[in-house]
């Protein structure tokens, strides 16, 4: 007979299948290396860190961007508060600083001493803060002018300093002023944009009564600047001309272009140009007149042999002649240009030297003639007195 049939096998649980021993039984009959675990770790490892930072960073940013405003506005406004502006001038704190308000031209510092012998006073521009730029750059190239009231035509101005609002003058004139005029004498200064081949732009300007100030001692003050005018006192035109000079063999030239803002009433306007050496007339050229126009255009190129080593010892003065109501040609105005010049003249000079062989274009304010001369240190001819006169 058949054998017994043996005990019926259990059931398997419900849920499970056949295979779910055989991934484990894989993984466990393959040979592992030990790089490969540690290679896994690490992953782990790095993967772990970098979830818990990228948390930390969240949770930073919300916390920023939850911290209102208006504390971080009344911090900046503290810091501000507490500048050195405010020991300097502490009457500043009076001035509205918003849209509209006394503040936006800018600020001035300046000195004022007269002397009761010389009966000269002696204005010291320091420096100009937080001026208005016009321009889109958001930035200008400021220079001063300054003059009195009742000195027309005599203006001292600074050397042009590129790229600032805030430039530092340090720069000092002196007028000639008598004691009984300094109660109707007023200082004007005014804050310009230089503007090579265009308009200077007015960016602020300081009229200061001196009748009004204790000259009895030197002064330092802090003024406002006021919005700039639009017209200029006692104007006798412009003249624009470029200059070139070439070390090698010694070849300035002068381009003569065109002139603006002459009077109606001169007569066939020229440019007579002429060349200085140590203080003596050396060379001269003119241009062609021009008949019937106050914008004259003349477009004429004159050339001077002056070696390098007397180029420092050469004055170029370019004056515009016209014939007036006495019927003979005079002179309108002049620029003198040299290192013995000052304010825009000085600059265009330095310029040219800086960059030989490269021809630079100006326009130049015309001033006094007499003006000019005193400067350069001529002399009036003076007619010799007649035998027994």
């Amino acid at each position: 007979m058949g054998q017994p049939p043996g005990p019926p096998s259990a059931p398997a649980p419900v849920g499970t299948t056949a295979e779910s021993g055989l991934i484990p039984g894989l993984l466990a009959r393959i040979p592992w290396p030990r790089w490969a675990l540690v290679a896994i770790a690490v992953a782990a490892a790095i993967l772990t860190a970098s979830c818990l930072l990228c948390i930390v960073c969240c949770c930073c940013r919300r916390a920023r961007r939850r911290k209102p405003r208006d504390e971080e506005a009344v911090g900046l406004g503290s810091v501000r508060g507490a500048t050195t502006t405010h020991l300097v001038q502490p009457e500043v704190d009076d001035v509205e600083s918003g849209p509209g308000g006394a503040q936006q031209w800018g600020r001035l510092q300046l000195s004022l001493e007269y002397d009761f012998g010389s009966q000269e006073i002696r204005v010291g521009l320091k420096q100009a803060v937080d001026l208005r730029a016009r321009g889109p750059g958001g930035t200008a190239d400021p220079y001063a002018r300054i003059s009195l009231s009742t000195q027309a035509g005599h203006t001292h101005e600074t050397k042009v300093h590129r790229g600032t609002l805030c430039p530092m003058f340090d720069e000092t004139c002196c007028f000639r002023v008598p004691l009984a005029e300094l109660p109707r004498t007023t200082l004007w200064v005014q804050v310009l944009d230089f503007k090579r081949l265009s308009g200077h732009e007015p960016l602020g300007e300081l009229h200061l009564p001196l009748g009004t100030v204790d000259l009895q001692h030197l002064l330092e003050l802090w003024c406002q600047l006021g919005p700039p005018g639009t017209a200029e006192a006692e104007q006798t035109g412009e003249l624009c001309f470029s200059l070139q000079y070439v070390p090698g063999s010694g070849r300035l030239t002068v381009v003569v272009l065109e002139a603006r803002g002459l009077s109606l009433e001169l007569a066939e306007p020229y440019v007579k140009v002429q060349l200085m050496l140590n203080r003596r007339k050396w060379k001269t050229r003119r241009t062609s007149a021009r008949k019937g126009t106050a914008a004259p255009y003349f477009n004429e190129a004159f050339t001077f042999l002056v070696p390098f080593s007397q180029i420092q010892s050469v004055d170029l003065v370019l004056a515009i002649w016209a014939r007036g109501s006495r019927l003979r040609a005079e002179p309108v105005g002049k620029v003198a240009l040299g290192t013995r010049a000052s304010g825009q003249p000085l600059q265009h000079w330095a310029d040219v030297l800086a960059h030989p062989r490269r021809a630079i274009a100006q326009w130049h304010r015309l001033r006094p003639t007499q003006e000019v001369d005193q400067a350069l240190g001529l002399q009036l001819r003076r007619r010799l007195p007649l035998p027994g006169s």
